[in-house]
């Protein structure tokens, strides 16, 4: 049985490191280490050393040049002692089977890197990003979810509908042509999505926060070991998150994506 080693990135902005650790650590993880970005870049780690590697929610230089942004930089250009950027590291250690998990300002960063959605395995590649919603405004609010069970995402594994929060004022999805955006579709990229009280897919506001196309709420890779989703479902790891937990209780936590991740890790 393989040991599971999570490695979550902090960065300038970053504000979930420490629920995203504790949720992976409820998850069953044998080691969670959390690591600025600056420290990374200076190689006082290996990703060798981990398999799940986790970009956790926040607000990563301010959003001052678009949500995750300048870390998107960062990343491409910011070379280690052998030449590669942190972004080819990175891609690396996906090409080598780890997990990697993006929420929110994490999801942010996963697009603008290019290892979201990855169409045609074309990673590294920016082919989406995530827009200013809708409403003009930060959201922060609970919504309904629908997993796509066609999905190949590893995360969502099992999974049909859950509940979880958001809190972010970037969460459209927006793709780099319609060629791109109809490849998403038909491949399956699209794992999750805002639904309606009913349980169905919706543009509609408020059930949908930002106005994302097809409800998108997040994306896998084809080969489902990326996953990014504006929802965090690390704020959701125990009952009493839940707004109304004295009276309904919830079937699903969101500690269930970490949950999924640990388990295949274990068997891989």
């Amino acid at each position: 049985m393989n040991k599971v080693h999570v490695l979550i990135i902090s960065g300038y902005g970053t504000n979930c490191e420490q629920e995203t650790a504790h949720a992976a650590r409820l998850a069953g993880a044998d080691q969670t280490r959390i690591l600025h970005f600056s420290a990374l870049k200076k190689r006082h780690t290996d990703l060798d050393d981990f398999n799940f590697l986790i970009f956790p929610g926040g607000f990563l230089d301010g959003d001052q040049l678009g949500a995750a942004q300048a870390a998107t930089n960062r990343y491409l250009y910011t070379q280690t002692d052998s030449g590669k950027s942190l972004a080819e590291w990175i891609n690396e250690f996906r090409a080598k089977g780890g997990l990697i998990l993006g929420i929110c300002n994490g999801f942010q960063l996963l697009t603008k890197l290019g290892l979201l959605p990855a169409v045609e395995n074309k990673y590294l590649s920016r082919q989406a990003s995530l827009s200013h919603n809708d409403s003009a405004r930060f959201e922060d609010r609970w919504v309904n979810l629908k997993c796509n069970s066609q999905a190949p995402s590893i995360f969502t594994r099992n999974l049909e509908y859950m509940y979880l929060p958001v809190r972010h004022g970037e969460g459209k999805m927006a793709f780099l042509n319609t060629a791109i955006a109809e490849k998403v579709h038909q491949d399956n990229h699209i794992a999750i999505q805002y639904t309606d009280e009913q349980g169905k897919i919706t543009c509609e506001y408020p059930d949908n926060p930002n106005g994302s196309p097809e409800g998108i709420a997040g994306l896998s890779d084809s080969s489902g070991q990326i996953f990014g989703l504006m929802p965090h479902p690390e704020a959701f790891n125990h009952t009493t998150n839940y707004p109304v937990w004295t009276k309904n209780r919830p079937r699903v936590l969101g500690t269930v994506i970490f949950e999924n991740a640990v388990s295949h890790l274990r068997s891989a």
